[in-house]
């Protein structure tokens, strides 16, 4: 793996293959206010075939560098072939906690964000995480991919009844075993040790039903993990895109359970 800097010279890029595909990276986007040692890695949607780099990545980015949260971008690979996308998460988690003291960061405040199916990769890296080995080669090796928590925006859960077709397609291909089904099917790997969740969703979604976060909320409780669940009478999938006033709606209640996750973060924006 290697880095650069981007163009814009505000924003680190990390590779994540090699050699480098400049497609496959994480952007860290530095807050626009005084750090608070929060990082998150955000995940767009796309159904696994495109990547919604803009709404749902940079704007989100945008948003949370308002409150002082160090946000990073994950830019994985599509069309998402298992085992990449969930690979890559796990790697973008360990460059941030790896390189906390230099980024500005507290290693037990690293998240995972995530929208549609971009909230399976982030389930994913929460549900199938690798603990750091004190002996591994890298820096990256040496510690865990755990996110301390983690943000699903009408996310992508399972790989059964109720998935997204086309997401199933194009992660594992058109005759999927069902042990690997199951294995993507992250309300089946929720564990006491996965990390506190905030969830959102819309009863009116028709691409990606509401009974993925229903069925993932219901299994975090059951291993008592915390978790907060916005579960919204209507709206299409998207909440209409980021000018919605249904993405206020989210954002505002995300934002409260985030500062009670993470008491660094201050509810005033500058």
């Amino acid at each position: 793996m290697s880095n650069s800097s981007s163009l814009s010279g505000r924003e680190n890029v990390f590779f994540l293959t090699d050699p480098p595909d400049p497609e496959v990276k994480l952007v860290l986007c530095p807050p626009r206010t005084k750090p608070n040692g929060v990082g998150v890695v955000v995940c767009p949607g796309g159904g696994y075939g495109v990547l919604c780099s803009s709404y749902e990545g940079y704007e989100i980015a945008d948003w949370l560098g308002g409150f002082g949260i160090t946000a990073a971008v994950l830019h994985y690979s599509i069309p998402g072939h298992h085992p990449e996308p969930l690979n890559q998460a796990r790697q973008a988690i360990r460059i941030l906690r790896s390189r906390a003291g230099e980024l500005g960061l507290r290693a037990d405040r690293i998240g995972i964000m995530g929208f549609s199916a971009g909230g399976h990769v982030a389930s994913s890296a929460a549900t199938h995480v690798c603990p750091g080995d004190p002996a591994g080669k890298t820096r990256e090796e040496q510690v865990s991919s755990r996110p301390d928590f983690q943000i699903l925006i009408y996310p992508l859960i399972t790989m059964g009844e109720f998935t997204h077709c086309g997401s199933l397609d194009k992660l594992l291909g058109p005759d999927p075993s069902a042990e690997m089904k199951d294995f993507l099917s992250n309300e089946k790997q929720v564990s006491d040790d996965t990390p506190p969740a905030f969830l959102c969703h819309s009863v009116t979604d028709q691409a990606v039903p509401v009974e993925n976060s229903r069925m993932y909320v219901q299994a975090l409780r059951e291993h008592n993990v915390p978790v907060e669940y916005l579960e919204l009478p209507e709206g299409s999938h998207g909440l209409g895109g980021s000018s919605s006033p249904l993405w206020t709606v989210w954002k505002n209640a995300a934002f409260k359970w985030l500062t009670g996750i993470c008491p660094e973060i201050k509810p005033v924006r500058s």
